[in-house]
């Protein structure tokens, strides 16, 4: 039931941006950002859940934990990264919003780099194995 309230709560705050965006465009765009923080705020318990149960299956797994929270960290990047764009965006700056997303996607490939170099670690150790059962 919470995302009825999450989607009536937007719902109303475009309602109210439309109407005010004619008289006073700043204070349409000030409602809409505290808009996207309350949303924020309101799933952050959410969000602490789901790390906590994903981080206990993973200790369950035996997987080691770094791999995990630089995945957490990775998908924290791109939301917000997503977020600020959206917000620079609706305020008419294209050219920001580009910019916030690049840097976004740019520190993903930099936190990926441990997980990549032990995918690549895994298949190298692989492949040799794979030839001596070829000939």
């Amino acid at each position: 039931m919470e995302i009825i309230q999450i989607v009536g709560l937007g719902m109303i705050t475009t309602f109210l941006a439309l109407v005010i965006k004619e008289q006073k465009p700043i204070f349409a765009f000030l409602l809409t950002i505290f808009t996207g923080v309350i949303i924020f705020a309101f799933l952050i318990d959410k969000i602490a859940l789901l790390i906590e149960m994903i981080e206990t299956l993973a200790t369950e797994a035996d997987i080691n934990l770094v791999y995990v929270q630089t995945i957490f960290k990775i998908i924290g990047i791109a939301y917000i990264a997503e977020f600020g764009a959206q917000i620079a965006r609706d305020a008419g700056q294209g050219s920001v919003a580009s910019k916030i997303e690049m840097a976004g996607k740019v520190l993903i490939m930099i936190m990926a780099i441990p997980i990549i170099s032990v995918i690549i670690e895994t298949v190298l150790t692989l492949i040799p194995a794979a030839m001596g059962d070829v000939g």
